[in-house]
């Protein structure tokens, strides 16, 4: 068959080299390690296309090794360090998990600043980052910062239709700009990783969570909570940035040439397809949850309560950042800015 194929001595050669290079040992093998599961929209939408683009476009030199929910060992709140130090050459985490190490990129994650669209907030993201979020990032290479569709709120008993339903319980929070919104909103924030929740549900630990359906769906949650709530028009409370980097060292040593392969497969080359993806499963999940549970939207009076409240939150998060030595209300100014240009 290869010498019906090389029918004359050029494409033997050609043929040949194809063949060589296709059997050839990779220069460099990377372990990417991620807090989520193997069929999570985080692999199956994301690092597994990622990987394969890397491996095809550097023809074989570059290698990525898969590893989901923490399997090398470790918490999710440990991930960071495992990239900065390099114990793993590519990690995919929430920056929320390692709270005070990103202060700049919390400004997506403040409510209402994002407006339900992963799409439009990543490309607002890569807008913004070189002036506002990327001192947050010297110990790292940073490769994505992104977001996802936005947080539902799911409660195992409770049917929420206002915010007076909220006082009093016990929710998990993603984040620290989490727990401030739910303490705006009189509940008791509970901060925990996604692995950890459907234990925390299960055995009453807290009375339901800020999620989003994309999420909720794999670790069965629908199982575990009666209702969920967005506000008007499908309005979710706010959304959680991850972080998708290298280590430093590691980049550093590629050839330029492979560099420029990591490069085209970063930032802005892909935050679109990427927020795509999330927004395109997010409808899925609800639709699943539904069948089982009740998806509740607020009205648009409650929901402006719940935006009233949250601007609480803001004003302590801008306070906070000047503080630091950073404008943070020029931050949300630019957030906000950002996310209308591409809302347009």
């Amino acid at each position: 068959m290869f010498k019906r194929l090389c029918v004359s001595a050029a494409v033997a050669v050609g043929c040949l080299a194809s063949a060589i290079s296709a059997h050839a040992e990779p220069e460099f093998t990377f372990i990417l390690e991620h807090v989520l599961g193997p069929k999570s929209t985080a692999q199956t939408q994301f690092l597994e296309p990622w990987a394969k683009r890397i491996e095809e476009q550097s023809d074989g030199r570059i290698k990525i090794e898969i590893y989901p929910a923490m399997s090398l060992g470790g918490k999710p709140t440990e991930l960071y360090s495992h990239i900065r130090d390099g114990a793993v050459d590519l990690g995919w985490s929430a920056l929320g998990y390692t709270p005070g190490v990103y202060p700049r990129s919390e400004v997506f994650e403040l409510p209402f600043v994002h407006t339900g669209s992963a799409a439009i907030t990543n490309m607002a993201i890569q807008d913004v980052y070189e002036e506002h979020l990327s001192q947050d990032f010297d110990d790292i290479k940073p490769l994505l910062i992104h977001v996802h569709t936005g947080q539902a709120l799911f409660t195992t008993e409770k049917k929420i239709e206002s915010l007076a339903d909220l006082q009093g319980m016990k929710l998990r929070a993603p984040s620290r700009t989490g727990v401030w919104m739910l303490e705006s909103w009189g509940a008791q924030p509970v901060s925990m990783p996604v692995p950890d929740l459907p234990q925390a549900l299960s055995l009453g630990v807290v009375d339901g969570a800020l999620i989003p359906f994309e999420v909720a769906i794999p670790f069965k949650i629908q199982d575990m909570t009666k209702y969920s709530i967005e506000g008007a028009d499908g309005v979710r409370f706010g959304t959680l940035v991850f972080m998708f980097a290298m280590n430093k060292d590691r980049y550093e040593a590629l050839p330029d040439d492979l560099k420029k392969v990591i490069d085209d497969n970063s930032g802005a080359h892909i935050a679109k397809e990427i927020g795509d993806a999330w927004d395109a499963i997010e409808p899925r999940g609800e639709d699943i949850f539904s069948k089982s549970g009740e998806v509740i939207q607020l009205s648009a009076e409650e929901t402006d309560k719940f935006a009233g409240k949250s601007d609480e939150v803001i004003d302590r998060w801008i306070a906070e950042m000047n503080e630091k030595g950073v404008d943070g209300a020029a931050m949300v100014k630019a957030a906000r800015a950002a996310i209308a240009k591409h809302s347009q």
